[in-house]
């Protein structure tokens, strides 16, 4: 089973998970970003671009052919770790459901913000995560700007 880390009380969700992806894969980390909102796939997506001027995060879709070779991938279907080099990688949810398929991953990383609907989502999410066995650590992230 996989550890799962929430980190609850987030101010900005999505940039949150941006400087997460960033953090990782500047530590050589690869990801793979799950969502099924498309339209949240694609704003999370458009922020990797731009969210700090002089941040580089190469990113691809998962069906995409250069998808082997990219560090971080985006997607809204349940895909298996990527096989490369260790280490393996991670799988970053921003989903309000558990991602199909998380017993895959190593390590799964949940961004919950403040407002009373993500977090009620999330503890949804920590008692399926729970019941399947993984192994949970919450995070207060509140005070971060």
């Amino acid at each position: 089973m996989a550890r799962v880390d929430f980190a609850f009380g987030a101010a900005d969700r999505l940039r949150m998970a941006c400087e997460v992806v960033l953090k990782h894969y500047s530590k050589g980390r690869r990801l793979v970003v799950y969502c099924s909102d498309a339209v949240l796939l694609e704003r999370f997506d458009l922020m990797l671009w731009g969210f700090e001027a002089t941040a580089f995060v190469p990113h691809v879709d998962a069906g995409d052919p250069l998808a082997p070779q990219t560090p971080i991938l985006l997607s809204g279907k349940a895909i298996a770790p990527p096989e490369g080099p260790p280490p393996s990688p991670w799988l970053v949810n921003l989903d309000a459901q558990c991602p199909p398929g998380a017993e895959q991953y190593e390590r799964i990383l949940e961004i919950v913000s403040q407002d009373e609907e993500s977090v009620l989502m999330a503890r949804q999410r920590w008692r399926r995560y729970k019941s399947a066995g993984h192994d949970l650590h919450a995070h207060d992230v509140s005070n971060r700007t």
